[in-house]
């Protein structure tokens, strides 16, 4: 490059300078009278001990009050645990998950003493928020008659300092065992307190119920989630470059954008604001994306007039334009079946979908279209979002499928991974998805119902693909998201396992995963993904989230709920499991014929709902169960307890403390 040509690029870069002040000037005149100061505040986010980067819905700290929901301050205290007040009660937050929407708290009142100064029972509003996982509830009584007829230990007698007052506790689960002497000397305490905690922490006391013992479950706490209704409209916003917050005067959602406030979205199609800003920032894009050019365009030429370009940058170059492609193809060679999976193009893939014209669903992971290969095969091409084609759910989903061959594993096909798309082929399942066959009340659709033979084969095949996965397989596949909506029916309505993007891979040998992060789906994700302290994860994580998606497929969980067999004050788990034993269930659409399939798939799921995954079945166990007489099949232990009853005047969102899971 002569002298000549530098000298016109450094002019050029000069006045590329010159226009993008003025344009940057221009836009910080005009933009900083709308700058909003909400957007900054909500951008931040609280942090206090070990509980970090905690944002909506929550507020406190560095993050006022309108950047979360009013009733989700947290609070710092000088020795750094977080605090939280809900109706009334202070709670120790204990562990905050954003993705999960989950989090777990702990009585403050309760952690040093079981006697303190004023007793509050445990409510929430739920209308923000629900319990979650397995609960048990424990009691507390004051001021009681002395009891000599214990159970088991049960009740448990513990003393207050300063008083002469007689004081028990009873574990939920054993309460319906005592004895009428021993109820009706509890109901005359003076007053008692309902206490949530995690069922495998309140297992602990039953052995060797002691005050000391009551101090495992108490400090442990229980979950708590927020609901849809509140994430919704803040993944909306976030998604538009917004920041969630509550305009108190309103009382509603608010999201606070760099220049202005809304409703739900900085996304303002048609107004004029919106416009305008659109336009400054394709402008400064525009500019800043030229003087960067001629910046490149400087270096380069500087470089090749002194000769120092090396042909090791070039090459350097073009690994990095490779990096991401090689990555996935040096993975699908390590981790890859015999036959390994056939990769296409972006043309390729616009040929096989017909320019994507038959389109078979769309979801958070990408849409699903309809295509042919050239052999005339139907196939379902998956394209998938930026956010799981480029991250670790693309290689764990390529990974995962491609080393599998399982009449109930959904069949490979090949993968598109270029500069444009991420796209998945898998066989076309022309009955979609087991979710939508599932009956729920008060669909006119009731042609989709399966008849309880076809949804006990279904299940059965459901269990021999988990079976392959976990045992099957030279390395172990834990699947981490089994739901009815990831599995797949072919024309003869036989089960297929999908969707893999949160699958990991593991060596046989290795039983329990040490670190992961949590993953799958609320309702039906194991309790050890959300908190450690019910155990490690492993294949029983999967086996939890099968037992829960067959207690749906039975139907029997909203059959009981509509047909007004079960009350307030127990939830399904509980009463499908005093129904075992001495009554005929009385399900909607479920006949005499189909009682005994029935009872054996509700009895095999409860085993898998196991709070401790040690006491879950392996899915080759699941399959023999399944597979045997009913005579053979053991009753489970209560997976879930019933709850203390309600007054009927108490109907309001702010009711004593329940079990709600199931409800």
């Amino acid at each position: 490059m002569g002298e000549t040509s530098f000298q016109l690029l450094q002019f050029f870069l000069k006045l590329l300078v010159f226009f993008t002040i003025i344009i940057l000037s221009v836009h910080v005149q005009s933009s900083s009278s709308s700058s909003n100061e909400n957007y900054s505040a909500c951008s931040k986010q609280f942090h206090c001990g070990n509980i970090k980067n905690v944002s909506y819905p929550f507020w406190g700290g560095d993050r006022p009050q309108n950047c979360g929901h009013p009733e989700l301050k947290l609070t710092c205290t000088e020795n750094e645990r977080t605090l939280i007040s809900i109706m009334s009660v202070s709670y120790k937050v204990i562990e905050i998950n954003l993705d999960l929407r989950a989090f777990t708290v702990a009585r403050a009142d309760y952690l040093q003493t079981l006697c303190p100064q004023a007793l509050f029972n445990t409510t929430m509003n739920f209308n923000i928020l629900s319990y979650a996982w397995n609960l048990e509830n424990i009691t507390l009584y004051y001021g009681c008659p002395s009891i000599s007829d214990m159970f088991s230990g049960f009740p448990t007698r513990f003393n207050c300092s300063g008083t002469n007052l007689v004081n028990y506790y009873v574990v939920a689960s054993v309460f319906g065992n005592l004895s009428d002497e021993v109820k009706d000397g509890l109901g005359c305490c003076t007053s008692n307190v309902i206490v949530p905690a995690f069922y495998t922490a309140a297992e602990s006391i039953k052995s060797k119920p002691t005050p000391d013992t009551l101090v495992l479950p108490l400090g442990n706490g229980f979950g708590l989630k927020w609901g849809e209704k509140i994430a919704s409209k803040c993944e909306e916003c976030n998604g538009s470059g917004g920041r969630c917050g509550h305009n108190r005067s309103l009382n509603q959602f608010t999201c606070y954008c760099p220049d202005h406030t809304h409703l739900s979205t900085c996304f303002l199609s048609g107004s004029s604001k919106g416009t305008i800003l659109k336009i400054k920032l394709i402008i400064g894009f525009a500019v800043v994306g030229a003087a960067a050019m001629v910046v490149s365009l400087m270096v380069f030429a500087l470089r090749l007039k002194k000769g120092s370009l090396s042909s090791g940058m070039l090459m350097g170059l073009q690994q990095n334009k490779r990096k991401n492609s090689e990555r996935i193809e040096a993975f699908i060679m390590r981790y890859g079946s015999d036959l390994a999976p056939k990769r296409y193009s972006y043309s390729d893939i616009k040929k096989i979908t017909k320019s994507f014209r038959d389109k078979l669903g769309e979801g958070g992971f990408g849409t699903v279209y309809r295509g042919n290969l050239p052999d005339g095969r139907l196939v379902a091409v998956k394209v998938l979002s930026e956010s799981r084609g480029d991250g670790e759910e693309f290689i764990n989903e390529v990974a995962s499928i491609s080393r599998t061959s399982h009449v109930n594993v959904v069949t490979f096909l090949g993968f598109c991974y270029d500069s444009s798309m991420r796209a998945l082929l898998y066989e076309f399942m022309p009955n979609g998805s087991l979710d939508k066959f599932i009956y729920h009340h008060g669909s006119r659709d009731r042609l989709r119902v399966l008849d309880q033979k076809t949804l006990f084969e279904i299940a059965v095949g459901i269990a021999r693909g988990l079976e392959y996965l976990h045992q099957g397989c030279n390395t172990r596949i834990l699947h981490l998201d089994i739901k009815p909506h990831n599995v797949l029916l072919d024309d003869d309505f036989i089960p297929k396992i999908s969707d893999f993007g949160l699958a990991k891979l593991c060596e046989r040998k290795e039983s329990i995963l040490s670190s992961i992060t949590a993953r799958g789906t609320i309702g039906y994700i194991a309790p050890e993904l959300f908190c450690r302290n019910f155990g490690g994860v492993s294949y029983k994580s999967d086996v939890y989230s099968y037992g829960m998606m067959v207690l749906e497929m039975v139907g029997a969980k909203e059959n009981v709920h509509v047909a007004g067999s079960i009350t307030s004050e127990t939830n399904f788990p509980t009463w499908i499991y005093e129904h075992l034993r001495d009554e005929p269930f009385d399900l909607e659409g479920i006949t005499v014929e189909d009682e005994e399939t029935t009872k054996k798939m509700i009895i095999v799921s409860l085993w898998c709902i196991q709070t401790n995954p040690s006491d879950r079945p392996s899915m080759t166990r699941v399959l023999e169960m399944l597979q045997g007489t009913l005579q053979s099949l053991p009753i489970p232990p209560r997976p879930f307890l019933f709850s203390p009853p309600r007054s009927a005047g108490n109907s309001s969102s702010a009711i004593s403390f329940y079990t709600s899971y199931y409800q």
